[in-house]
C-alpha cells in the first residue's frame, strides 16, 4: 500500500527518579557532592525540534520540483511547509499517493527523524506488554501436540484420486527465540512511529461502525465463506500469536518507500500471513480522509452501509506491506501475496496471503486495488 504516513501526535510522558545523597566509588571512595555534570543536546537536535514558521511567496508561477527540476503538473506538487520548496508527489520520497490534508514536510526536512526510525531495542517484558503476550507452562505440551497431529495427517494415499482445493497452510515461526524478539522489535518501533497501538482484532468504537453493520450478506454480489479448514489455519495462527510465536517477517524503513515487511525466512506459497486490523468505519465518513491505510471490509449495494477499516490508530503488521503499481508489468510482477475478503462466522474479515513462494529478505506486495480498481496506484513503486 502506500507509504506510512500518519500524523503525529504529542504525548507526555512522567519520569520518576530516584536522587541518592552519595555514591560509592567503586574503589571505596565516597563521591565528591555536588550535582552531576549537564549533558547538552547538540545544536542539530535542537533546531530539528524547533517550531518553525511558514514563510508565503507572493508568487509560486515559477516554482518547480526539487527532484526533477520541472515545473510541469501542477496539480501534482506539493509545497514543504517548513522549507517552502516544491516536489512532485511521485518524486517524493517515500512517494506521496493522496494530496495531504493537514501539513506535508519534505524529506529532507523530516531528514532529522531517520534517527528515530532505527529499530529500538524493547526488553522482553515490554514486547509482552506491548502485543499482549500470552504465556503458559505448557510450551512443551503444545509442541509434542503439533509433532502428534503432524503424524495423524500423513495417511495412505486413496487408491483414487480427486483434484482438491488448496488449503491456507500456517505460517511457520523463527524456533530461536532471539529472532522472534528482533522480529517483534521492529514491528513495535514501526507502531512507535507512527503513534499506533498494536491491535489484532478489528476494533468497533463509539462514533463508528458498530459490530452489528458487519455482516457479510450485505455484500453486493455475496463473500466467498472461509472453510472449515482454513478457519483452524486462521485459529491456529493467531492463537501462536498470543503466545509470542509471531510470522517470520521485519518491519525496515526505506527512504523510497517508508515503513515495508521483508521475509526473515521461506514462506510457502498460499500462507497466511497476517489478517488486515484496525478500527471499523462507515465507508462515507472516511470519504475525504486522506489516511493511506483504509482497507475496504464490506461493499454494500447501499453505499451507505459499504465499510473500510482504518489503519492509522491501531493495526499490526499488515498496516506496513505495501501495494504494488498495477499499471505496469514491473509493478506486477513484485506482487507475492494477495488480499482477499472471507465471510468468517457471518462477519468480513481480510486476510493477506501468500500467491507464490517467497524467499528470505525478499519485500511483500500486494494489489491494493483487488478486484475494485478504485484506488490510485500511478505513484505506487
Amino acid at each position: 500500500m502506500a507509504p506510512a504516513t500518519s500524523p503525529a501526535r504529542s504525548a507526555k510522558r512522567l519520569i520518576g527518579f530516584s536522587r541518592r545523597t552519595q555514591a560509592i566509588h567503586p574503589h571505596g571512595q565516597q563521591s565528591p557532592c555536588g550535582p552531576p555534570a549537564k549533558k547538552y543536546k547538540s545544536m542539530t537536535d535542537i533546531m530539528a525540534r524547533a517550531p518553525y514558521a511558514v514563510v508565503e511567496r507572493e508568487d509560486y508561477g515559477d516554482l518547480s520540483c526539487e527532484q526533477c527540476g520541472s515545473g510541469e503538473r501542477p496539480e501534482e506538487l506539493l509545497l514543504c511547509d517548513k522549507c517552502d520548496r516544491g516536489f512532485h508527489m511521485k518524486c517524493a520520497r517515500p512517494i506521496v499517493v493522496r494530496v495531504p490534508i493537514g501539513s506535508w514536510l519534505c524529506p529532507e526536512c523530516v531528514g532529522s527523524n531517520n534517527r528515530q526510525r532505527r529499530i529500538k531495542s524493547f526488553s522482553q517484558r515490554k514486547l509482552i506488554d506491548f502485543f499482549g503476550i500470552q504465556r503458559s507452562d505448557n510450551d512443551h505440551v503444545r509442541a509434542a501436540s503439533s509433532q502428534d497431529a503432524k503424524k495423524r495427517r500423513r495417511r495412505s494415499r486413496p487408491l483414487v484420486m480427486h483434484k482438491r482445493r488448496r488449503r491456507l497452510l500456517p505460517f511457520i515461526p523463527s524456533e530461536d527465540s532471539n529472532q522472534r524478539n528482533k522480529q517483534m522489535n521492529s514491528l513495535a518501533t514501526a507502531l512507535s512511529a507512527l503513534h499506533m497501538d498494536f491491535s489484532d482484532d478489528l476494533r468497533y468504537l463509539p462514533g463508528m461502525a458498530p459490530r452489528s453493520a458487519n455482516q457479510a450478506i450485505l455484500e453486493d454480489g455475496g463473500m466467498q465463506i472461509l472453510s472449515k479448514e482454513d478457519m483452524e489455519t486462521l485459529e491456529h495462527c493467531r492463537a501462536m500469536s498470543r503466545r509470542g510465536e509471531c510470522a517470520p517477517f521485519l518491519i525496515v524503513y526505506d527512504a523510497r518507500e517508508g515503513y515495508t515487511v521483508v521475509a526473515d525466512a521461506p514462506i510457502k506459497d498460499l500462507t497466511f500471513i497476517a489478517e488486515y486490523t484496525g478500527d471499523v468505519d462507515y465507508l462515507k465518513n472516511r470519504e475525504s480522509d486522506d489516511c493511506d491505510s483504509m482497507m475496504t471490509l464490506l461493499l454494500s449495494s447501499d453505499h451507505s452501509q459499504s465499510l473500510v477499516i482504518c489503519a492509522d490508530k491501531r493495526g499490526n503488521i499488515a498496516r506496513f506491506i505495501n501495494g504494488i503499481n498495477n499499471h505496469t508489468p514491473e509493478g506486477r510482477k513484485k506482487q507475492n501475496c494477495k488480499c482477499v475478503r472471507y465471510n468468517v462466522n457471518g462477519e468480513c474479515r481480510v486476510l493477506l496471503v501468500a500467491t507464490r513462494d517467497i524467499s528470505k529478505g525478499e519485500r511483500l506486495y500486494y494489489d491494493y486495488n483487488g478486484y475494485e480498481h478504485e484506488y490510485p496506484t500511478h505513484h505506487f513503486v
